[in-house]
């Protein structure tokens, strides 16, 4: 039983709602997030939490995502069911455009594994585009959604004819104005105008006798008059009749192409169905990346266990004010189903309340919720409220009898499948009594296997929720030092009202406060005593353990280094000495060779023995010095082993017992950690950072001082004292930097496409100006696919529209550049076609 109007309302879902309009691209997806509601269908729930997180990977990923054209064609696509009615021109572009944009979509959920995106395979797998209608529609419109000049033969020969007319009418009109100009009946500077569609010459009002020809129009002065020759009237008639009769041949167009979409209206509607879904399941994932929400574990059970859950809505309001939320951690299991919460007033026993009604009813939605990793989400039937103050006048309702009458319909209705919100419980009336009612209510919903949070301040409450099996009494933290809430929730005891303490806090007298302690009772006062004393003696004790915890985790982090350092110590002094007997033994066999060389001197000059024994002694002392230095190698290595043991043993030890070690090993530790670490070689397999380049790449392999790095797609040698080892965690931090600009820049580029007017407006510009904005212009153009521009920089001297074409000219993609028809501007706009 659950009523989701009063529901949305009293927990703010309505700006939820508004929230995921926001990141809609059309009103396709924002029919959906209306028709969003709470769901105890646990299949259907699922899989809506399924497909947001597949689209939420796939945003993660920073695909190329088709988001170009959500357009809305529905309305025109049901017209035409009707005989006789056909598609508009811009109706059928709309059509071209977003049927490719379904197409696109298709194509790339395809293109995913089917074992990675199930649920999205699901939804294409029964859309059908039709690609016949997409071709129909691409061979009678360009890529300006108009209708092509050769669509049929018939539209090629009038539309040929019209233009062949206006050129004939511009070569009349530009002798006539010249004639008129010789013959003082108009000023030198004047040029041809439009009026009504028609072509006219501006005549001097005093002048307009001697010009034949139909008067179109006057200036707000009266000195000038607009009039079309006589010559020309007979012309422009005849266009105007191709005109109409073009019209005809583009309806009748229309019609035909109408009548071909006609038989395919169900399934693209249906495409269009699936079109609005798409931004709907699109718009969570972007709203779940904003909440940093995710799709976490579900059973289809009432128990859950939430680590770290936010309230969405305070959660985004502290974010744009620079400050965090304290997140709420809480448990229901088949044990401890009801959680009675305690605590002073303005503490966030209510917000508590709301976040987890707002995040279980976001659940069955099918909305990412913000919890953190390792929560596991429970389902219910009924969501049950009483929250704020619901009487009324009509009804003759007080404040505690609308309660009541909420009770009446919770034990009516409630079951083991069903979450009860109660704020404020058995509140409204006597105390005493109400708090008897309370209870009363609260055993019959414990004895029905309800599931809920209540906040009360009712101690026989708490009582009662301590000695009663599936209730559990849990308190919002308090600062007894600061006298501030700290709106964390802690379950497992009941919490105080310190209302003494606030009281004494805001002022109030010693001698009201020592009355109302006396009126109290002894028993009552020293039990709120007692429970202070508990939850702050708690709290002491909770902050020893972290901190204990925080020296552990630091002490085996410089044991560890300190371990990682003796090794590398270690294979470092190996590589010294083995180097160092090398240039001994080199040296040795030099000095054999040297003494050998002297003895056979000696004896060939029949020297002294005497002397020979010495020189063999000196030699027999220097072998000794190098045995000797293998025998320290030795015992060197035994004493890092050693060493090394201890440390582990250390270690070993620590993991066993509570505190810190000794001040003098860990400062003995602390000051071997300072030691500078040698550096890491780069190898095979590691990631590294070219200097000066932003992508990271892989090792491929080592060639002397170079190396071979694989960018991506691309590799390249580079030199090993050019490249910054990274680890892991730095490769995919700068990995996804890299995505995300390039995934900004493609974003741009698409506002781009959907922003850009191919028309530009230089009037009034400097030259030097004027020639920067078409440059700017021309290069968006080319990147936005268009195929033609126009350029309206005004008649003037013609400098600047001289100006303006030898820079044209030196653009290799302008195909040609010409005046605009003289009806549309003539020479005052340049028309630039681009390959």
């Amino acid at each position: 039983m659950i009523y989701p109007e009063t529901f949305e309302q009293k927990l703010n879902f309505g700006k939820i709602r508004e929230l995921l309009w926001e990141h809609c691209l059309s009103g396709l997806g924002r029919e959906w997030i209306s028709r969003m509601s709470f769901s105890t269908s646990y299949e259907e729930v699922t899989t809506w939490l399924q497909q947001t997180d597949e689209m939420q990977r796939i945003e993660a990923d920073g695909g190329e995502f088709p988001v170009t054209y959500f357009i809305d064609v529905r309305g025109a696509l049901k017209r035409i069911r009707v005989e006789g009615l056909f598609l508009e021109e811009g109706d059928l572009f709309d059509l071209r455009r977003s049927l490719g944009t379904i197409r696109d979509i298709i194509r790339f959920i395809r293109n995913k594994e089917v074992e990675v995106f199930p649920q999205l395979h699901a939804l294409v797998a029964d859309v059908m585009i039709y690609p016949a209608v997409i071709d129909r529609i691409d061979a009678i419109l360009n890529k300006q959604g108009k209708i092509k000049d050769n669509a049929t033969p018939e539209l090629a020969r009038l539309r040929k004819e019209v233009f062949s007319l206006q050129q004939s009418v511009s070569r009349r009109m530009i002798g006539i104005l010249k004639k008129a100009q010789q013959d003082g009946l108009v000023e030198s500077d004047v040029s041809i105008s439009i009026r009504d569609g028609r072509a006219v010459i501006p005549v001097l009002s005093a002048n307009k006798r001697k010009l034949p020809g139909i008067v179109h129009d006057e200036s707000a002065t009266g000195k000038t008059t607009y009039i079309e020759p006589a010559e020309i009237v007979e012309i422009n008639n005849e266009i105007r009749e191709i005109i109409y009769a073009e019209r005809r041949e583009v309806a009748k167009i229309l019609a035909d192409i109408s009548a071909f979409i006609r038989p395919y209206l169900d399934d693209l509607l249906l495409a269009y169905d699936f079109l609005g879904i798409i931004d709907f399941i699109r718009a969570k994932a972007r709203f779940a990346q904003r909440i940093e929400g995710i799709v976490p574990e579900v059973d289809n059970t009432p128990a859950f266990r939430w680590v770290e859950a936010r309230h969405p809505l305070l959660f985004l309001l502290h974010k744009a004010l620079g400050k965090t939320v304290v997140p709420l951690s809480i448990e229901f299991t088949a044990d401890e189903r009801i959680v009675l919460i305690s605590g002073p007033n303005a503490g966030g026993k209510s917000v508590c309340l709301q976040t987890v009604g707002l995040v279980q009813y976001m659940l069955q939605c099918g909305l990412p919720v913000p919890v953190d990793e390792g929560s596991r989400m429970g389902f219910y039937e009924h969501i049950l409220l009483d929250l704020g103050d619901e009487q009324s006048i009509e009804n003759d309702l007080s404040t505690y009898s609308s309660h009541l009458l909420n009770m009446k319909n919770f034990v009516r209705y409630a079951n083991n499948r069903s979450l009860l919100l109660i704020d404020e419980f058995g509140t409204g009336t006597e105390p005493m009594l109400g708090g008897a009612i309370a209870e009363a209510v609260l055993e019959q919903l414990n004895q029905q296997g309800a599931y809920g949070v209540i906040t009360t301040h009712y101690t026989n409450l708490k009582h009662y929720a301590s000695q009663t099996d599936g209730i559990v009494n849990g308190a919002m933290q308090f600062d007894t030092h600061q006298l501030q809430p700290l709106f964390k929730l802690e379950v497992g005891s009941p919490g105080s009202s310190f209302a003494f303490e606030i009281a004494r806090k805001i002022g109030l007298s010693e001698t009201i406060l020592a009355a109302a302690k006396e009126r109290l009772g002894e028993d009552h006062i020293h039990f709120d005593k007692h429970l202070r004393e508990i939850i702050r003696d708690k709290r002491y004790w909770e902050q020893k353990r972290r901190s204990i915890r925080d020296r552990e985790r630091k002490l085996e982090g410089v044991s560890e280094r300190y371990e990682k350092e003796l090794e590398q110590l270690t294979r470092e002094r190996k590589g010294i000495l083995d180097k160092a007997k090398q240039e001994a033994a080199g040296l040795l066999s030099n000095a054999n060779k040297e003494i050998e060389n002297t003895i056979r001197q000696i004896r060939e000059t029949q020297a002294d023995k005497e002397k020979t024994r010495l020189i063999r002694k000196e030699l027999d002392v220097f072998k000794e010095g190098v045995d000797s230095l293998d025998q320290q190698d030795a015992d060197t290595q035994q004493k890092l082993r050693q060493k090394m043991e201890k440390i582990q043993n250390r270690r070993k030890k620590s993991g066993a017992k509570e505190g810190g070690r000794p001040a003098d090993e860990s400062q003995l530790l602390e000051q071997k950690s300072s030691k500078p670490p040698v550096p890491d070689t780069i190898a095979e397999g590691d990631m590294v950072k070219w200097q000066g380049q932003p992508i990271p790449g892989e090792v491929m392999e080592i060639k002397g001082k170079n190396a071979l790095i694989a960018f991506g797609q691309l590799i390249t040698n580079v030199k090993v004292s050019r490249l910054e080892k990274l680890s892991r965690n730095e490769y995919k931090k700068e990995l996804r930097s890299v995505n995300s600009v390039s995934a900004g820049l493609a974003q741009r580029m698409r506002d781009k496409k959907l922003t850009f007017k191919p028309d530009i407006d230089l009037r009034g510009m400097r030259a030097d100006e004027a020639i920067d904005r078409v440059t700017t212009h021309m290069d968006e153009a080319v990147m936005c696919g268009v195929s033609q521009v126009k350029i309206l920089h005004g008649k003037g001297t013609g400098a600047l529209r001289q100006m303006i074409r030898e820079y044209l000219g030196t653009l290799p993609f302008v195909v040609r550049y010409a005046d605009e028809h003289v009806q549309h501007g003539g020479s005052g706009i340049t028309v630039v076609d681009l390959d």
